[in-house]
Order: C-alpha cells, then sequence, then structure tokens
C-alpha cells in the first residue's frame, strides 16, 4: 500500500531541511486518527507539485516529527483536463468532482446550467464552493495526488463560452450528439504540441443541456459528442469522459 499523503502549506517544504513537523489539521489526523507511529512513512505535498517522503521519527499527541527522505517536483501535465459540471440536486455534481479529482482532472468549474435545479447565490453560493473545494482535497489525498485540481469561481453562460472558445479542444457530452467521444479522441492529435494544452469537458444538469445552450456552445467552437448507447447521469459522466481522456495520453 501506498503510503499516505497531507497536504501542507508550501512553506513546510521550502527549503533543504532534514528535519519537519506536521501539525495542524493535517498533523492531527496523522498522529490521532491515522496514528502512524515512529518509522512509518508518509507523503507531504503542497497541492501544487512538491513533495516531500518522510519517515515518523516521534510520534506526539496532534503532531508527528519527520525526517525527509527525498523530495521532489511533480511536473504539471502538457494537456490541462477542465470538467465544467453544472450544479446538481442529491450531491450529484459532489459526486462528480470527487470521481474527477481520482482521475487527475486538473480544473473543475461550477456551471450555474439553465435547467440547474440547484442554484448559488449570496451565502449558500460561498458556502457551497467550499464544498467543492473539501472534497477535492478529501479526494486529492485519497488519490495521492501532489497536484490538486483547482475549483474555479462559479461560471454562467458568458464565462462557460469564454472558456469553450479559449479551449484548444471543447466537449460537450451530449446524448443525442452524433459524434462518439472516441471517435473525435481518434481523430485528435493532443501529444505532439509543447503545450500546455488544454480540454474543456462540459457536462449539464439532470434536465440537460437545452437547445440554446448547445447551440451557442457550437457557435464558440465546442463538439458535441456522445459516450455510448447508455445515458449516463450527471454524477458520472464527466468521470466516464475524463477516463477516456486519460487513455489517450497521460495513462499511456
Amino acid at each position: 500500500m501506498t503510503a499516505p499523503l497531507f497536504v501542507v502549506g508550501p512553506e513546510l517544504l521550502t527549503g533543504d531541511g532534514a528535519v519537519l513537523r506536521l501539525d495542524g489539521p493535517e498533523g492531527r489526523h496523522a498522529a490521532d486518527v491515522q496514528r502512524l507511529g515512529t518509522g512509518e512513512t508518509l507523503v507531504l505535498a503542497d497541492g501544487r507539485g512538491a513533495w516531500a517522503r518522510c519517515r515518523v521519527e516521534e510520534a506526539h499527541r496532534g503532531a508527528l516529527d519527520l525526517v525527509v527522505l527525498e523530495r521532489g517536483t511533480d511536473p504539471a501535465p502538457p494537456v490541462r483536463h477542465v470538467l465544467v459540471q453544472a450544479l446538481a440536486k442529491g450531491d450529484r455534481d459532489l459526486q462528480a468532482v470527487e470521481s474527477a479529482t481520482e482521475l487527475e482532472v486538473d480544473e473543475v468549474v461550477p456551471w450555474q446550467a439553465d435547467r440547474s435545479i440547484v442554484r448559488w447565490r449570496g451565502e449558500r453560493a460561498a458556502k457551497s464552493h467550499r464544498r467543492w473545494e473539501q472534497q477535492v482535497l478529501a479526494a486529492g489525498k485519497q488519490a495521492r495526488r501532489t497536484r490538486l485540481p483547482v475549483v474555479a469561481g462559479l461560471a454562467g453562460r458568458t464565462d462557460l463560452l469564454a472558456r469553450a472558445s479559449a479551449a484548444d479542444l471543447a466537449l460537450v457530452l451530449h446524448e443525442e450528439a452524433e459524434e462518439t467521444l472516441t471517435a473525435v479522441l481518434d481523430g485528435t492529435d493532443l501529444t505532439g504540441s509543447p503545450g500546455p494544452l488544454e480540454v474543456v469537458v462540459v457536462v449539464g444538469p439532470e434536465g440537460g443541456i437545452t437547445p440554446e445552450e448547445l447551440t451557442a456552445l457550437r457557435d464558440a467552437g465546442a463538439r458535441a459528442v456522445r459516450l455510448g448507447g447508455a445515458v449516463l447521469r450527471t454524477s458520472t459522466a464527466g468521470a466516464a469522459a475524463l477516463a477516456l481522456l486519460n487513455a489517450r495520453g497521460r495513462w499511456r
């Protein structure tokens, strides 16, 4: 089993010191919840690619003293994956964010689609955004990711169209699309550019993307694609698309 990962501030990973103290919320979780003890290993990461593999020298209540065994920085991938996820009821959008994080997405964008039943307004918007960030953090640690996805601000239609227009490849998952995602990826080369390139995947809410939204996205340069014969939930469609993207690139 791989060593557990804890996310810390970049200042803890700066420099070349051989001894570190992990305290605060992550230290309490490591020492008091996971009960890591002397001689066990763990990884500290700043969420931006820098990491340190450490051995526990001494365990305290709420903190661990660590000896650094190895340091490194994981580079950013040459193709950046962005999931635009429509807000959905029943925490299905949070499920989508969790799965996308495990599947190495680089950014998640909450989208207030026309048919989104859930609405982010005022204090609720700030609270909901924090929940997305917490979901990303938890899923990223579970997946042992040294680079955590960015959680963008809430996007409306104007923001969405701007992202689609700026992307190197923008894909809208739609059950009635004529093209399949696999066919589009078979005909697209995302490996030869010095990069970084950006692929944007747009997932609608439970009620689907409206014809007006689809037309606007196509006019902005996006391509409507379907995954297969089955209609997937909003909580799983993005994960399926990301898995296919990874199979064409990162997982090779």
